[in-house]
């Protein structure tokens, strides 16, 4: 029943169900999909048989979809492949919605087989069946609903059907759904299906290892170098947001310094902590002279999109442009505040390359030493222990990649750190931005990195993927989980939330009580809960050389709030409040 990669594809299945399930699985790996994330489930027993014996392909497991669905995002993410889900049917499929709105939002290729009953089968009371039609409505790039499995549909039929759904995906990058309606026998029989008249027709397909059809196609640069030239000319402004790649990061950077242009770096960007990033711009807008020498900018060119700081889109938003290119390869808007004059779609690699070289600027602005007093203050407001001191030390420690929560764990790793002379890879799911998944997302990263992965969330977040947690013992490397738990919301304390009697408490904070260490010990992970910076220092760095340690901060739930007010009013020369 095997399907080896290097002797052709088997001609014996356990049922004819595994017949279009191999075919499936074969197609794909042909079309570059290497892992495959997998619930359990009966109906999709063909789909889990056949993946779990396919010598190209590594299976992973999980028993919760709705970490499964994040598992996969990660490891898609990590690995800059295509990743296919199998579910069985039901609310198993349902339960992939959050994961496959963020691979939607963030270009992210997730391939989702779920399992069906056939159409007789709905609306009558069958157990365990729904309609999984579109289920993902406009979340997804690609779907399709398959008959079930019939000698009397061609085998190329299915083919064509993968190709042009994988082409599709690729010209448009996002998770695409195809369900698989299977009649029972689900499960092998007493002998083997002979489909041997069946794939006939395939020819040489069958013992070669490229897919059925080819809808490849080459891209087209478009012609810049007029505009260029008068772009270029001006004084400009380059704003990164979103780049997983650090080598198409780094062409950022030599663009910036060729043009003399500051460079304002997101932390998704693989360019936070790059020594030519101004990497406290997002506190230093506090300052009037910073923002009054940043605003001499003329143009603005963006690459990436959904950037964190709140205070660099207000920025953005008011300021009369003479011109503004944004660079993505998605082609979404990616504009809230619609001040981009020109849309390119492409990589950042592709559209530098396109550009002609010219000799190298002077900078135009005097905003590093201008960020020079912000700085200082930063250093000064991050000795001690707090959530801003854990993440402005967590930036300096933290090795091979880190993965970081939404609310206020984006915003502060955003704000604080320093310069690093040694690269770390920086990864969120900031598509949707929730505060789901988070910890199983991060896994899946941690699959593909030969690196230690540290994951840093809030308290709340980590209890919404709380049984993620059972996937960390399977880490191959050092996997750290910092949760800062501050009881509760408290990112609410820094929005104009109402406050009369129990509104914030009970209704937004929501403070809960809890403690992560027994959820450490259940799940078998290390812990550690530090009571200050150089013992938070000494517990990380001995995490990162063993297992798994989950390391949680308590700290009290106003403090965050405060302590950032505080930096602000510094910042703004404002006198300290007695």
């Amino acid at each position: 029943m095997a399907t080896p990669v290097s002797s052709g594809f088997a001609r014996e299945h356990a049922t004819f169900n595994h017949v279009w399930a191999a075919l499936m699985l074969e197609e794909l790996y042909r079309l570059g999909v290497r892992d495959v994330v997998l619930a359990p489930g009966s109906r999709s027993s063909p789909l889990t048989m056949v993946a779990s014996e396919h010598a190209g392909l590594r299976c992973h497991c999980h028993f919760d979809e709705r970490g499964l669905g994040f598992m996969a995002l990660g490891i898609a993410r990590g690995s800059q492949r295509p990743v296919v889900i199998i579910t069985t049917s039901g609310t198993a499929v349902a339960n992939l919605y959050p994961a496959v709105v963020e691979a939607r939002l963030l270009g992210v290729p997730l391939i989702v087989l779920s399992a069906d009953r056939p159409i007789e089968l709905l609306d009558n009371g069958s157990n365990q069946a729904i309609d999984q039609r579109d289920i993902f409505s406009r979340h997804t790039i690609v779907h399709h609903d398959l008959p079930p499995p019939d000698a009397d549909i061609k085998a190329a039929f299915l083919l064509s059907t993968i190709d042009q759904a994988v082409d599709q995906q690729q010209r448009t990058p996002g998770p695409m759904h195809i369900n698989c309606r299977y009649r029972e026998p689900l499960y092998p029989g007493a002998s083997l299906v002979d489909a041997s008249d069946y794939l006939a027709p395939l020819g040489r397909w069958l013992t070669a290892s490229k897919p059925w059809s080819d809808w490849s196609s080459s891209p087209v640069t478009p012609a810049l170098h007029n505009e260029w030239e008068t772009f270029a000319q001006q004084r400009g402004l380059i704003v990164v947001g979103s780049i997983d790649d650090p080598q198409q990061a780094q062409q950022v950077v030599a663009l910036a310094k060729q043009l003399g242009w500051p460079l304002l770096a997101d932390v998704q960007s693989q360019l936070r902590f790059d020594p030519h990033n101004l990497i406290h711009f997002d506190l230093a807008l506090h300052d009037a002279g910073f923002s009054a020498e940043l605003a001499k900018a003329e143009v603005l060119l963006q690459f990436g999109g959904r950037l964190i700081s709140k205070r660099l889109t207000q920025f953005i938003a008011q300021q009369p442009w003479q011109d503004v290119w944004l660079v993505d390869p998605l082609p979404q808007r990616l504009d809230p505040d619609y001040c981009v004059k020109r849309r390119l779609i492409g990589s950042p690699a592709d559209f530098i390359a396109a550009l002609p070289t010219h000799s190298e600027q002077s900078p135009w602005h005097q905003l590093d030493s201008l960020q020079c007093r912000t700085s200082q203050l930063v250093e000064e407001r991050c000795t001690t222990f707090s959530e801003l001191g854990v993440c402005h030390q967590l930036a300096r420690l933290a090795e091979g990649q880190l993965f970081i929560g939404n609310s206020l764990p984006a915003r502060l790793m955003n704000m604080l750190g320093t310069h690093r002379q040694t690269p770390l890879q920086v990864f969120a799911n900031r598509g949707a931005s929730g505060i789901d998944g988070l910890i199983a997302t991060a896994y899946g990263l941690s699959c593909i990195c030969s690196q230690p992965t540290t994951i840093v969330l809030g308290d709340t977040s980590a209890l919404h993927d709380l049984n993620s947690l059972a996937l960390l013992k399977q880490a191959t490397q050092p996997l750290v989980v910092v949760i800062l738990n501050n009881d509760g919301g408290s990112i609410f304390h820094m929005l104009p939330v109402p406050k009369e009697g129990e509104l914030l408490e009970r209704y937004y904070r929501q403070p809960h009580g809890l403690s992560f260490e027994h959820a450490a010990k259940m799940f078998g992970l290390g812990y550690s809960a530090p009571d200050s910076l150089n013992a938070f220092a000494a517990a990380y760095t001995q995490a990162l050389t063993a297992g798994v340690t989950l390391i949680e901060i308590n700290v009290p739930h106003q403090q965050v709030a405060d302590d950032l007010k505080a930096l602000g009013a510094a910042i703004r020369g404002e006198p300290r409040e007695s």
